[in-house]
């Protein structure tokens, strides 16, 4: 390669010296390279003298202390389930549960209730969601909050119809425990093994009883046992879930802080009735006050010949029963929702159901015979239904609801004890040998006692609502504190009450405030009035009886078995003619009382023809096909006064499903 070079100037006295070549067409890149000129001078560090003051090292302080923080938190949180997992059954969890939905729930309402929500699409979404959160919570405690949701749902027929759907399902089975668990608390109430208790054994010994391990039915609170013992007796163990006695007293607290919380929120006078409920729920978790009352209500059912023969409590045995056990006769029997069952005919012979009028039962044809494969042992006594299995006990339904009707209005208004949780599956039919029907009657853990003087005035208010007495109404209901007489007739009696004044019942049949704005205003205004009404019918709180809580949910019950079975009887008629009969009968009144009260009665009785006509007509529409009965033609009317002046929509369909 030809090169030339050519020496550029010094810029400076120190500038280095660069040669610059120029390449031919097609050669490689000839880059410039520098010519240092400066002598060579080793880097060396500055002098400490020179350097600035070192800083200090970082600790990072806040994030070591909150992280410290968080790590103890967790252990403490931890440490805290375990202990309450293990000694307190989960109480604190599950009330931390309860108060943490309840919170949630009230600020969603207090946010979103209105004509158009802000975070809701409607307020029919904002019932929707806050019913799932509901029941979701009582059904993942269990329990005691079980109890609550199945009282709620007896009641749901004034709740939006979303939580309506959503606290039909409180009546499942709930979970059974373990048979450890099943045999921890009987030995520590009755202080032995169940084979020592109640002389069974489980390993075929044909000198001793047996014991089914897999619970026949499991509630909120108990589950039940199938057992015969070593005399052949067949008895029913129910036996206390063992976690309910550690959580009882938590759930009830908790019950009352979020009663107390919502009270203040919503403007509803709901804390003063927590105590009373509370208590009454409380009992229903000591089995000795349920033996009491089924040992009371047996007497009670034998004195009366109007019910004797009718209606059967089962015996309990109190030398196998303790506060968390209770040992009852094994009833055989047909539930009441059964409809087909109930009406089928009759393929048994003359002897009647097995049981009835407490015979002993059939033993089973070997003793000895080995446990099915679902660990069942109790010997099968359906043989009356057939070969086919289509046979029933061919009752008349008409029948079965009249002793119905009969047994809880003379427990409200005559004997003051009153069962309040009368479910359909509470109650077993049997037949007897005469062809007749018998009512048995379960599950006695839930009552009240009504005192003579609120007995006497409640029979009273009872008949003035069928003798369209205003004056007597509006003078009892006052002295209840109730604010509107009309409105709590109408809900006493689940129908219109006619004997409303003009103003009322002009209400009633067009409804309040109909204008041209939309839909969801006329809701939110609709469900306003309900809370104002409901205020309005609690009056003065201090004057209103508890008792009607509880009267309220048993009258509602046995209305809803009367519309399942078709409406067979004039219930109101059968309940006032109690309420007047009571007034002459009742032991605590005068002879001058009875006499005077006689008279008025059989005037009563004249005026309750009427009623019949009422009834009559329903059942021959019914029977034409142009209608369904007179419970589902008052609720229909019911259903059109709630929605108007009362702003909710009633469903009554809690047995449904």
């Amino acid at each position: 390669m030809v090169m030339r070079a050519r020496l550029l100037p010094l810029c400076s006295r120190h500038a280095p010296l660069t040669l610059i070549g120029r390449r031919s067409s097609g050669a490689p890149p000839n880059f410039p390279r520098p010519v240092r000129t400066q002598q060579f001078q080793p880097l060396t560090p500055p002098a400490p003298s020179s350097l600035p003051k070192p800083a200090p090292p970082k600790t990072y302080t806040r994030l070591r202390r909150s992280t410290r923080r968080a790590v103890y938190l967790t252990l403490a949180t931890g440490l805290v389930y375990l202990i309450d997992r293990q000694w307190y059954a989960s109480s604190l969890t599950r009330s931390a549960r309860t108060f943490g939905v309840g919170i949630i729930v009230a600020l969603d309402y207090k946010i979103n209730f209105r004509p158009h929500p802000p975070l809701a699409e409607s307020i029919e979404a904002l019932h929707r969601r806050n019913a799932e959160r509901l029941s979701d919570l009582l059904r993942n405690n269990g329990g005691l909050y079980l109890k609550i949701g199945q009282a709620i749902a007896m009641q749901s027929a004034i709740l939006p119809p979303e939580f309506q759907k959503m606290f039909a399902r409180m009546f499942d089975d709930a979970p059974q425990n373990s048979w450890a668990e099943v045999q921890q608390v009987i030995r520590e109430d009755l202080g032995g093994s169940p084979e020592e208790v109640f002389g069974v054994s489980f390993d075929g010994d044909p000198a001793r009883g047996v014991m089914e391990q897999t619970a026949r039915a499991s509630a909120s609170v108990a589950q039940v046992h199938w057992a015969r013992l070593a005399d052949g007796r067949e008895v029913a163990i129910k036996v206390q879930k063992r976690e309910i006695a550690q959580q009882v007293g938590w759930d009830l607290w908790a019950f009352k802080v979020v009663a107390y919380l919502y009270t203040s929120i919503f403007d509803l006078p709901l804390y003063s009735f927590v105590p009373y409920i509370s208590g009454r729920l409380l009992l229903e978790t000591d089995f000795v006050n349920e033996a009491d009352n089924a040992e009371r209500m047996a007497e009670l059912v034998a004195h009366d010949s109007r019910l004797r023969g009718r209606v059967y409590v089962p015996v309990v045995y109190r030398d196998l029963s303790s506060k968390r056990i209770m040992t009852a006769e094994w009833i055989e029997g047909v539930r009441l929702w059964d409809k087909e069952t109930l009406t089928a005919p009759w393929r048994g012979g003359r002897r009647g159901s097995p049981g009835c009028q407490g015979a002993p039962l059939d033993g089973p044809s070997d003793p000895t015979a080995p446990a099915r494969p679902d660990g069942r042992i109790k010997p099968d006594r359906t043989g009356w239904k057939g070969k086919d299995g289509k046979a029933g006990l061919g009752l008349s339904l008409k029948e079965v609801m009249t002793s119905m009707v009969d047994l809880f209005s003379a427990q409200m208004f005559l004997w003051g004890w009153v069962h309040c949780d009368p479910h359909p599956g509470n109650i077993f039919i049997r037949r007897l040998p005469s062809g007749r029907p018998e009512l048995v009657l379960l599950d006695h853990g839930l009552y009240i006692h009504l005192e003579p003087a609120f007995r006497h005035q409640y029979a009273l208010f009872w008949k003035s609502l069928l003798t369209f007495d205003n004056a007597t109404l509006a003078t009892i209901a006052k002295s209840w504190g109730i604010g509107n007489a009309d409105f709590f007739a109408s809900a006493t009696l689940m129908r219109p009450y006619a004997g409303a004044d003009q103003n009322m019942a002009r209400q009633m049949r067009h409804g309040f405030g109909r204008d041209r704005r939309d839909g969801a205003e006329r809701s939110f205004e609709a469900q306003q009035r309900m809370r104002a009404n409901i205020r309005d019918i609690l009056g003065d709180e201090t004057k209103w009886p508890l008792e009607l809580i509880f009267l309220g949910r048993n009258l509602r019950i046995v209305q809803g078995n009367n519309q399942y079975l078709g409406s067979p009887v004039n219930r109101i008629k059968i309940t006032g003619t109690w309420a007047s009969r009571a007034l002459v009968d009742s032991p605590d009144l005068s002879y001058a009382q009875k006499w005077t009260n006689l008279g008025r009665h059989l005037i009563f009785t004249l005026v309750m023809f009427s009623s019949d006509l009422l009834f009559y007509t329903s059942k021959l529409r019914q029977w034409l096909g142009w209608g369904q009965g007179m419970e589902d033609d008052m609720e229909r009317q019911l259903k059109g006064i709630a929605k108007e002046t009362l702003g909710v929509e009633l469903n009554h369909g809690v047995f449904d499903g």
